[in-house]
């Protein structure tokens, strides 16, 4: 298969696709990501003794690597060579699912920082770390939430654009076909995000942020598939 051209991916598949001499099937290179951030999450549970975060952070890890694997598959689906360009040049070459990941990822740290601690109760970091962090901890916990908002600002855009795609691009019936299990991909990666929930029971701000997403992702996604399922049945298409 033809690799794509960088315009034409994620930001993460760019990253990875750039490393110099190392060409990985996806699959391993989702499971290496796995298994160092594990490996460095269970290493630091163990010398500070902090076994209570080790769950929270392995579901973490393990979020962030599925959306790994759902980025892949709506990336190989979206690049069909019957793909809209301007649909393709939306979702990849504007980079804009960074831009949303950003805003998520200062408003996380905005809130476990300098909200948190003003609410009077125990801020989540002392939750999981005690009263005195330690510094990897910290430093390991922020990487990990960093690629968690990543995809999760994708999964924002990959709904938004799709809907976009659904409702403004002509479709010829099998690249139609292909974009509803895009969709289909982008509504799942959204609710397996819910098995983060139970950590925030108590963190009302960060619960109804986190659930909200993943109603906005699963509405926005329904409406574009709504729309895939009806242009299909009426075999109607909508010019560029």
């Amino acid at each position: 298969m033809k690799r794509p051209e960088y315009g034409e991916t994620w930001v993460y598949e760019s990253i990875v696709g750039a490393l110099p001499g190392i060409d990985l099937p996806p699959s391993v290179a989702i499971g290496i990501q796995f298994g160092l951030f594990e490996v460095a999450l269970l290493a630091l549970a163990w010398y500070y003794d902090l076994w209570s975060a080790a769950l929270a952070g392995t579901v973490a890890v393990a979020v962030a690597a599925v959306g790994s694997a759902e980025m892949l598959r709506i990336g190989r689906l979206a690049r069909r060579g019957d793909a809209p360009v301007a649909y393709t040049r939306l979702l990849f070459g504007s980079s804009i699912e960074v831009v949303l990941a950003v805003l998520a990822y200062v408003a996380l740290v905005t809130h476990l920082f300098v909200f948190d601690p003003r609410t009077g109760g125990t801020p989540l970091v002392e939750t999981l770390f005690g009263p005195e962090p330690p510094i990897l901890a910290v430093y390991l916990m922020l990487l990990v939430l960093w690629d968690v908002c990543y995809r999760i600002g994708t999964g924002w855009w990959a709904s938004v654009v799709a809907l976009w795609r659904s409702t403004q691009c002509e479709l010829h019936p099998t690249a139609r076909r292909a974009f509803v299990r895009a969709d289909l991909e982008t509504m799942a990666f959204g609710l397996v995000q819910l098995v983060l929930a139970p950590f925030l029971v108590g963190r009302p701000v960060l619960l109804f942020a986190l659930v909200g997403h993943v109603v906005a992702v699963t509405v926005v996604t329904a409406l574009s598939l709504a729309v895939l399922h009806a242009r299909g049945a009426d075999g109607v298409s909508v010019p560029t």
